[in-house]
């Protein structure tokens, strides 16, 4: 005698016939279902999540941080480049906005060949104002660019640390 409770089949009728033909006569066969996979997948990508996060997030805060002083080397270039078609940097009162508009109060600049920036930046990556002075206090024949890091703050250490122009980054 068969055994039918681990064995299944699957019919198919033929329509002109009016004929049932076995097409399939397969062994039940121990596995994983569909659910099991699930829940072992999502409690891999938990786990994943546990040890790779805070990884993560520390990448994030250097590439923000990468991110301000390649933000403060092209203002750099573009205030270089105003340097030299007018004999100056612009006034702290004008500020990094006579890179992209030409300045209506004096220092008038003598020879304006803007925009030297394309799209303006005015804020870093965590929302802040760039400062800029000119004269500057670490170079006082230049200008000082700034950014206050994650905090806001001047100094500080790690994402909360200042990103400025007098100082090269090498990352």
């Amino acid at each position: 005698m068969i055994d039918f409770s681990e064995t299944f089949f699957t019919l198919i009728k033929d329509k002109k016939r009016g004929d049932a033909y076995v097409i399939q006569n397969v062994r039940k066969q121990s596995g994983l279902t569909l659910v099991q996979i699930l829940i072992v997948v999502v409690v891999l990508a938990v786990v994943a999540a546990v040890i790779f996060a805070p990884r993560l997030l520390g990448q994030a805060g250097r590439a923000l941080q990468t991110r301000a002083a390649e933000d403060i080397e092209t203002l750099g270039i573009a205030l270089d480049r105003y340097a030299k078609d007018n004999g100056d940097y612009p006034s702290t009162e004008q500020g990094l906005k006579a890179l992209w508009e030409q300045p209506e109060e004096p220092p008038l600049p003598i020879n304006w060949l803007g925009p030297y920036i394309q799209i303006p930046i005015t804020t870093d990556p965590w929302g802040n104002q760039y400062i800029y002075i000119r004269p500057g206090i670490h170079d006082q024949y230049g200008y000082d660019l700034i950014s206050f890091g994650s905090d806001g703050l001047e100094g500080g250490t790690g994402e909360a640390e200042d990103v400025v122009s007098w100082i090269r980054r090498d990352e």
